[in-house]
């Protein structure tokens, strides 16, 4: 990587720089919070739809170090920094974790010095790599990573960029095949099981010259996890995935659904 930032393109709306709205943080331009607004006002529980999935990543991602013992963990699509990212997760429990993260955005490269932050007994890696390119991306994860051991793939929100479900599932598959026993894959991605809305807010966000995204059906996210032992309770609405026991009680008509599953 060159210490020069690659050119960001903000003539239109940036999936990654909307999700980063919806979250309260402040890497996003005009024409993201306009097409952010404009994605709320036909789909008003976006906002918590945004939170849920990110609530749900850190406590599956808690499972996965607490109780499948995982220390390393490859995050495809990683989008924008945030509080409490990956590594940080996963080193606040076990400082020796390793995390890659792999994206090819030019927003997300201008911010990679902030994701390659670690504590000094793991590490946060950093690969220019294409979710449709899973080679490459185990080519950076085996010079990151020790692929002997098990490896956590998190896949959060970013395969409905994959057109076809076929290629998306294969993009899973290929992922997962030369990993050892033990690995884990976490994944969620969006529905439009529960509000119409949502499914509407999704089309009109499509045809704004963004690159689209495409919701799945419940059971096409589940099909991600074929092959795979799933962890209680399965494929949920994310706000249902494990709540926090001392919460408020989850709302689980949202449309994301996510799960966690085991290789054998």
């Amino acid at each position: 990587m060159t210490d020069e930032a690659p050119p960001i393109d903000i003539s239109v709306p940036h999936s990654a720089r909307i999700w980063n709205y919806w979250l309260g943080g402040q890497d996003n331009y005009e024409v993201d919070r306009l097409a952010g607004d404009r994605y709320r006002a036909t789909y008003p529980d976006v906002t918590r739809l945004a939170r849920a999935s990110r609530a749900f990543l850190a406590r599956a991602l808690r499972y996965l170090v607490e109780e499948a013992g995982l220390r390393q963990f490859v995050d495809v699509g990683t989008g924008l920094p945030t509080a409490d990212n990956t590594h940080e997760i996963a080193q606040r429990i076990a400082p020796e974790s390793r995390v890659l993260y792999v994206d090819n955005d030019p927003l997300v490269l201008a911010h990679a010095r902030a994701l390659l932050v670690s504590g000094p007994a793991g590490a946060a890696d950093y690969a220019d790599a294409d979710l449709h390119d899973p080679a490459a991306i185990l080519a950076a994860a085996d010079r990151a990573l020790d692929l002997t051991r098990p490896v956590g793939v998190i896949f959060s929100g970013v395969l409905g960029h994959v057109e076809k479900y076929e290629d998306a599932r294969s993009i899973v598959t290929r992922l997962l095949l030369p990993l050892a026993p033990g690995s884990h894959l976490l994944l969620s991605d969006g529905t439009s099981v529960f509000a119409q809305a949502c499914a509407d807010a999704q089309r009109e966000y499509n045809d704004s010259g963004a690159v689209p995204y495409h919701l799945r059906s419940p059971e096409d996210i589940t099909g991600f996890f074929d092959g795979l032992r799933l962890v209680e309770p399965g494929v949920v609405p994310c706000p249902r995935w494990r709540p926090a026991s001392d919460g408020p009680v989850a709302d689980g008509e949202l449309d994301i659904f996510g799960g966690v599953g085991r290789k054998p």
